[in-house]
C-alpha cells in the first residue's frame, strides 16, 4: 500500500532558481554518509531488450550535476545517472530496478516491495510500458532516458518506500513536488515546446494549390484526420502524418481495380516538404496526382476502408515515436477501429 508523504510538505515559494539551487548536488561515491552509494561502475547498461526508438534528442546536459534531457517529440527525461544522483542511489541499483520491472511485468499477482510500489504507482498513471527506460541514439553510442512519470516514482519511493529513506531523495521530493519534474527540465534546459500544429500548418502552407487543375492530391484529403488528432491533443508530426501511407494504400487499390480505365491516367506532380523534415532531404518529391473524377470513390474508400481496416494497423506501428508510447497508439487506433487493438 502506497504510503502518502504526508508529513513532507513541498516549498510553496521561490523561482525556478531557488528549486534549482534546492536539488542537491551528487553525494560522494564512497563515505560513512552515503552508504546507499557505493562504487559505481560507469558502463552500468539498463537490460538491452528495447527496440532504440525512432526519435532524437532534442537537448540533453547536466544542471547541477543532474543529466537530463528532452526528445524531439517533447518528453523529458533523466539519464540512467541522472536517476541515481536525483534519488541518491547507485546506478547498480536503478540498473536492479529495471531489471526487476522488466522481468516481474507479467506477473498477476503485484506483490510486495518496491517493483509493487512502482507497478502501483506508474499504472495507476497509465503508463504501462514493460520497460522503465526509452533506449536511444546519440553520435553512434546507446542513451537510457527514463520518462518524467518513472522518475518520481523512483524518487517518492526512495524518500517514502524504501526501508531506509535517502535524504537526497526527500529534499529532492520535497522541490520537485511543487514545481514539477517536467517544468523543472524544460526550465532548466531551457527547452520551449513546440507548436502542436506546426508540423501540419507548415506543410498545408506548402501544398497549397499545388495540385494540377482537375486533379487532387491525398495530403489534402487527409487534412481532417490529422486536425481531429491534433484537437484530440495526439502527437502529430513528420512521423505520424499519414498522407503517404495513405498514398501507398490508394495506389494499389488503384492498380489493382485498372481504375485508370474508369478515371484516366493519374499524373504525377511537384511536393516539397519543409526544411526542417527528414523528407526534405529528398526534395523535390513527385507523387500521383489523381484525376477529380475520382474523388469521390476515393473518399468512401478512405472512410469506409483505410480509416477502419489501415490506419489504426499504421499508427500502432509508431508508438515508438508517440509521447505517450503504446498507450498514446492504442488511443489513436481506438477512435477508428476497437477490435484491431483487442485483437
Amino acid at each position: 500500500m502506497v504510503r502518502k508523504p504526508e508529513k513532507i510538505e513541498p516549498i510553496t515559494d521561490g523561482s525556478f532558481d531557488d528549486v534549482v539551487d534546492k536539488i542537491v548536488k551528487p553525494a560522494p561515491k564512497d563515505g560513512n554518509n552515503f552508504k546507499y552509494l557505493g562504487p559505481v561502475s560507469p558502463d552500468y547498461p539498463a537490460p538491452p531488450r528495447q527496440i532504440p526508438l525512432d526519435l532524437g534528442i532534442q537537448v540533453e546536459r547536466r544542471v547541477n550535476g543532474i543529466e537530463m534531457g528532452v526528445l524531439e517529440n517533447g518528453l523529458p527525461y533523466l539519464t540512467q545517472m541522472g536517476l541515481a544522483r536525483i534519488t541518491g542511489a547507485s546506478r547498480k541499483t536503478i540498473f536492479e530496478i529495471t531489471k526487476e520491472w522488466e522481468e516481474r511485468y507479467n506477473n498477476e499477482v503485484i506483490g510486495k516491495g518496491r517493483n509493487a510500489f512502482l507497478k502501483e504507482y506508474l499504472f495507476k498513471n497509465q503508463y504501462l510500458e514493460p520497460t522503465l527506460y526509452m533506449e536511444l541514439q546519440k553520435d553512434g553510442s546507446t542513451h537510457y532516458a527514463y520518462p518524467d512519470i518513472v522518475c518520481m516514482a523512483v524518487l517518492e519511493y526512495f524518500a517514502f518506500e524504501a526501508n531506509s529513506p535517502h535524504g537526497e531523495a526527500v529534499t529532492n521530493y520535497r522541490n520537485l513536488a511543487r514545481f514539477g519534474l517536467q517544468k523543472f527540465i524544460y526550465e532548466a534546459l531551457e527547452y520551449t515546446p513546440e507548436d502542436k500544429w506546426r508540423y501540419f500548418n507548415d506543410r498545408v502552407s506548402i501544398l497549397k494549390d499545388s495540385a494540377p487543375p482537375e486533379y487532387f492530391i491525398l495530403f489534402s484529403e487527409t487534412t481532417g484526420l490529422a486536425v481531429d488528432l491534433i484537437n484530440a491533443d495526439l502527437t502529430v508530426n513528420d512521423k505520424t502524418l499519414p498522407d503517404i501511407s495513405v498514398g501507398m494504400a490508394w495506389g494499389k487499390f488503384w492498380t489493382a481495380n485498372s481504375l485508370e480505365d474508369e478515371y484516366g491516367a493519374r499524373i504525377k506532380y511537384e511536393h516539397n516538404y519543409p526544411s526542417y523534415y527528414p523528407q526534405s532531404a529528398s526534395n523535390p518529391q513527385s507523387p500521383w496526382a489523381y484525376p477529380d473524377a475520382a474523388l469521390p470513390l476515393f473518399r468512401r474508400w478512405f472512410r469506409n476502408e483505410y480509416l477502419p481496416t489501415k490506419f489504426p494497423r499504421y499508427i500502432l506501428g509508431k508508438a515508438n515515436v508517440l509521447k505517450g508510447g503504446k498507450l498514446e497508439a492504442e488511443q489513436i487506433a481506438a477512435m477508428f477501429d476497437q477490435k484491431l487493438i483487442e485483437g
